[in-house]
């Protein structure tokens, strides 16, 4: 039988080697020894492995870090401020170039499935969502974008932001976000999220939000949208950050993991930018920056890792490599072992697909979006300490990167 393409002795996950045939979108025999192909690529024994997923990055923001001024306190709220005056001066263009090189870089890198955040706000209005809803539109053959309308500044502070929200829904964007700690009040907080709950409820899309991005551990953005999603039998809720999840006492922390474990949250890291921004004004011992990995999982939740910045204000590196994402994951998270580096894998493949509800798998009939790797690549782990882009990247049955030099992930 001729299948439309082959992929000549490849290394599959459990170390077996084999020929791999893929038809249309989907693989078609992962031994298809005998087989023939209109196209066939030498793996030489590299790693076949299930296409990265990016489920928490920011593309409109991608690429203006030279443009701002520099955030000499190295805060958070340092970042949000200096951004405005260039959010303010968006074009659609502008995004749409931004972040279409975000997405090619994302693409080399062996990343075809992204979930961006996009600023919603009436700093930018609609221009940031527009921008990058062109840019999904003209790399849709290589790479599939999932949009949260994200309400950086506020909701109570900054009116007319919750219509905004509404409006990106019917402009493309895929999911609700939040950003519940920018507000003045805690009384502001829980409306900030309610008002995203309720949007994305009488829209029917997921709820993604950016929740006590801070080192205070006072913050209560978390348990209560926890509490909010069980009460109201919200189902798809995820919460990124959570680095004040780290800052608790344990006894409390305990208790909100519980919390999250009976509503399902599902929980995404950021370790690139939240390493950088996060303890910055300790004294020693200073805080590592991101939330409680070990015990989310322990409790049985989905965690999963996102880049979050590609040189912008907040994060002045970053190269869309979910390959180095998983390795700062690695350190910040103590994942060593053999089976905690199998995690820092997950973290950002299946843990990240289940994050945006995407198919993922190297079987029969799933879809054939997966990288091969050089030949001195037999294994994740391998992956991990070389950090070489694959040799080929392939979305849904298409080849759609290649990279003949071995060398370190692309800029």
């Amino acid at each position: 039988m001729a299948h439309d393409l082959l992929l000549r002795n490849a290394r599959l996950p459990d170390g077996r080697t084999a020929d791999v045939a893929v038809d249309g979108h989907a693989i078609a025999a992962l031994d298809a020894t005998g087989a023939d192909a209109a196209r066939e690529l030498a793996a030489e024994g590299g790693l076949l492995a299930p296409g990265f997923v990016d489920c928490h990055v920011h593309l409109d923001k991608a690429y203006i870090a030279d443009e701002l001024p520099d955030n000499e306190s190295g805060t958070l709220g340092e970042a949000i401020a200096n951004i405005h005056d260039r959010k303010r001066e968006y074009t659609v263009e502008d995004v749409r170039e931004r972040a279409g090189r975000a997405i090619e870089a994302h693409v080399r890198n062996g990343c075809t499935r992204i979930r961006t955040h996009v600023d919603v706000d009436t700093i930018g209005g609609l221009t940031p969502l527009r921008g990058v809803v062109e840019a999904r539109e003209a790399w849709a053959d290589v790479v599939d974008v999932q949009v949260v309308a994200f309400p950086q500044e506020g909701v109570v502070q900054d009116p007319g932001t919750a219509e905004l929200l509404a409006d990106a829904l019917e402009e493309g964007a895929d999911a609700v976000g939040g950003m519940p700690a920018n507000e003045r009040s805690d009384a502001d907080t829980r409306e900030h999220v309610d008002a995203c709950l309720d949007i994305a409820t009488e829209y029917g899309v997921p709820v993604d939000m950016h929740v006590d991005e801070t080192d205070d551990p006072t913050a209560r953005s978390l348990e209560y949208l926890a509490a909010e999603a069980i009460d109201r039998g919200v189902e798809d809720v995820t919460a990124g950050h959570t680095c004040a999840l780290a800052a608790y006492d344990d006894a409390h922390a305990a208790r909100v993991v519980d919390l999250l474990a009976e509503a399902g949250v599902n929980m995404v890291t950021n370790p690139p930018t939240n390493l950088l921004l996060q303890g910055r004004h300790d004294g020693h011992p200073k805080r590592r920056g991101i939330t409680r990995v070990d015990e989310l999982r322990e409790a049985g939740l989905t965690v999963a890792a996102g880049q979050d910045c590609i040189r912008d204000g907040f994060y002045p590196y970053g190269r869309a490599s979910m390959l180095e994402t998983a390795l700062l994951t690695a350190h910040a998270a103590h994942l060593q072992t053999p089976a905690e580096r199998r995690v820092a894998w997950e973290m950002v493949g299946a843990n990240a697909a289940r994050v945006m509800d995407v198919d993922y798998g190297l079987e029969e009939g799933a879809p054939a979006t997966f990288n091969v790797f050089p030949p001195s690549v037999e294994t994740p782990t391998d992956a991990l300490r070389e950090g070489v882009a694959p040799r080929y990247v392939l979305h849904e049955g298409s080849v759609v990167a290649e990279n003949e030099v071995r060398s370190a992930v692309v800029a």
